[in-house]
């Protein structure tokens, strides 16, 4: 019989009071991984680093078995922005948080790779790449983490293609990797309610399935292909439990860890991961 510790499954949650209480807040809901922000998630703006919460939180995480667990950049970080002082701020919280990063050694930093409005698509690959190349170093203990995304109005990472450009750009390899969500890659136009392992081999083909770090576990409102980007809770939407229960139970990704970003709280997602354990037993 499978226990909750078989897969690494856990979901966002807010850090705003303090790095240990999102680990007890996590444990208590029986999570075993888990995603925050670190700093606001529509703006700039970031608290200072508390470095003996980040060591007691690091403390908790080995001692309680978790997985790795991942940042999330703010939704206002946009590397390929036409805007030179938008690309600035980019630059300076990507920094920012890939130094507060290093308090919590061997984990990940995930972000979305941006809209690139008017600009050829080479040219907003070209300016995301400059500044993981600009930021990246052989030191540093974070592997950033590109997101797969739907692909709506003029965003980048709407194809594993787009992705894989971004990437062979990318000077310090062992330092990039891919976080894959559901709704994202749904909506894109990838099935993988009817061909899951169909995605998989493009994934492979096209990025390297040994890239693929994270997984982003979220239903989606909308039908295969919408390019609309509106996550529902599991077995709510257009993707459905099974399908869902077929990601996390994958051969190739059941290794892997994996959040909700449904739109719920900490006891919701709970519910929600106890409810998923339950299908895949």
């Amino acid at each position: 019989m499978e226990t909750t510790n078989t897969y690494s499954l856990g979901a966002h949650l807010s850090c705003a009071k303090g790095f240990l209480h999102m680990g007890k807040e996590a444990k208590g809901a029986g999570m075993n991984t888990m995603q925050f922000f670190l700093r606001n998630p529509r703006g700039a703006s970031a608290k200072p680093l508390d470095e003996t919460d980040a060591a007691a939180l690091r403390a908790f995480l080995t001692e309680n078995d978790f997985a790795p667990v991942v940042a999330h950049a703010p939704y206002t970080l946009n590397p390929c922005s036409p805007d030179d002082r938008v690309r600035e701020l980019a630059g300076e919280m990507l920094a920012d948080d890939l130094r507060r990063m290093e308090h919590l050694p061997g984990n990940f930093y995930n972000f979305h790779p941006g809209s690139r409005l008017k600009q050829p698509p080479d040219t907003a690959v070209d300016a995301i790449a400059g500044l993981l190349n600009r930021l990246l170093t052989p030191e540093m203990h974070t592997t950033v983490l590109l997101e797969t995304m739907a692909g709506k109005g003029s965003e980048v990472g709407g194809s594993f293609s787009e992705l894989r450009a971004i990437l062979d750009r990318v000077d310090l390899q062992d330092k990039v990797g891919v976080c894959l969500d559901t709704c994202h890659v749904w909506d894109a136009g990838y099935d993988i309610a009817e061909d899951l392992d169909g995605m998989l081999e493009k994934f492979d083909r096209e990025i390297g399935l040994e890239k693929l770090c994270f997984v982003h576990l979220n239903d989606s409102l909308n039908p295969c292909g919408s390019h609309k980007d509106r996550h529902a809770l599991l077995g709510k939407g257009e993707i459905g439990m099974d399908a869902l229960c077929r990601v996390v139970t994958h051969p190739r990704l059941r290794h892997l860890p994996f959040v909700l970003e449904t739109p719920t709280d900490t006891a919701g997602h709970a519910a929600e991961i106890q409810m998923l354990l339950e299908q895949i037993r």
